[in-house]
């Protein structure tokens, strides 16, 4: 006796647009897009801005007058949002798709086999690109990022876990200076170090003192996403801990928080991308040496942001210019990686 396998179709999603749709939709642009070259090439308006606005009007009208003859007045009203939605979207990947294509465009012409092997001792901006690189730049700003990650994550965790776990009297001014310090200008926090710490104490330039005014910059993001992440952590496991005999501080410190280990790397990883870029207050205090500084404590030490401001202010020349390129390409290129890394560990489950 035979048995036949019976297929069972796989189920629809009503909400998602047929194929005959898509196809539909996709006349309905082309169409769109034939009719504003025409009204482009025969009434003034000229340039790219009426090509992208009457564009999108002609979707929008073409569109409607579709969704209204096909099916009815509410989809027709409907595909309105969903096109004006979309615009709001491509709008805002218009200037990102622009400044990360012209940071590669012009940034690769900067780089060479050597530029992370060498550094700016021997060699001006001026000099051919061959010359020099940014050894000391890319080492300068791990450095800076490593000492002020080392400030900034127990006091950002005790702050986040003060305002989830304490909830003490101090939770709203504190969660008010959090919130308030987010705000805060990057050149205050470098001018906040230079009057109260470099002026009065040390009177010297060095890579502490960079990380300490990017310490001041740090904290609120460290803070505030740590706050959030405790926060998603459920009442069950405290109220297990607590009911299994363990004091406060015992269930935060082996439950609570190990449960929010993954987002507390992502918050980690987010005060990181927060600072790892950040010019002024870099300009006032590190010094910004050319010569590779391995000791943040004494002397002055390089950094990718003072590496390419330099470049750019005091060279002028077509080789200066390149290597600002190159240092701005890969400082995105670790920006990138960052928030990558952020986004892949925010979503695996823990």
């Amino acid at each position: 006796m035979s048995t036949t396998d019976i297929k069972i179709p796989a189920p629809g999603k009503p909400w998602q647009a047929s194929r005959s749709d898509k196809l539909k939709s996709f006349l309905t642009v082309i169409s769109a897009g034939i009719f504003t070259f025409i009204l482009v090439n025969v009434t003034p308006l000229k340039g790219k801005l009426a090509y992208f606005i009457l564009f999108f009007i002609s979707v929008i009208v073409f569109e409607y007058i579709r969704q209204r003859i096909t099916r009815d007045s509410q989809a027709a009203k409907d595909s309105v949002l969903s096109t004006l939605s979309i615009l709001g979207i491509v709008l805002t990947l218009i200037p990102i798709f622009s400044i990360v294509l012209t940071v590669f465009v012009k940034g690769y012409k900067g780089l060479h086999w050597q530029i992370l092997n060498k550094d700016m001792a021997l060699a001006s901006v001026n000099d051919p690109i061959e010359a020099g690189g940014l050894l000391h730049a890319v080492l300068g700003t791990f450095l800076l990022v490593f000492v002020a990650l080392l400030i900034s994550f127990p006091v950002g965790l005790l702050t986040g876990i003060y305002l989830t776990e304490i909830r003490g009297t101090l939770s709203r001014p504190i969660r008010f200076l959090v919130q308030a310090m987010s705000g805060v200008p990057s050149i205050v926090a470098g001018l906040f170090i230079l009057s109260a710490v470099i002026y009065p104490i040390t009177n010297s330039l060095s890579g502490l003192m960079g990380s300490l005014a990017l310490t001041i910059l740090m904290i609120p993001t460290i803070a505030r996403t740590a706050e959030e992440v405790l926060k998603l952590i459920p009442d069950d496991l405290r109220e297990a801990g607590v009911a299994l005999g363990a004091t406060q501080w015992r269930t935060v410190a082996m439950v609570v928080v190990p449960a929010a280990k993954s987002g507390l790397l992502t918050a980690v990883i987010l005060g990181i991308a927060r600072i790892i870029g950040e010019t002024a207050p870099i300009l006032l205090v590190t010094g910004g040496a050319d010569k590779t500084n391995l000791n943040p404590f004494e002397g002055s030490m390089g950094s990718l942001p003072f590496y390419i401001w330099k470049a750019f202010l005091t060279g002028g020349t077509e080789q200066s210019i390149a290597r600002g390129w190159a240092g701005m390409l890969i400082l995105l290129i670790f920006i990138f990686i960052l928030f990558g890394s952020a986004r892949y560990i925010s979503g695996r489950r823990s």
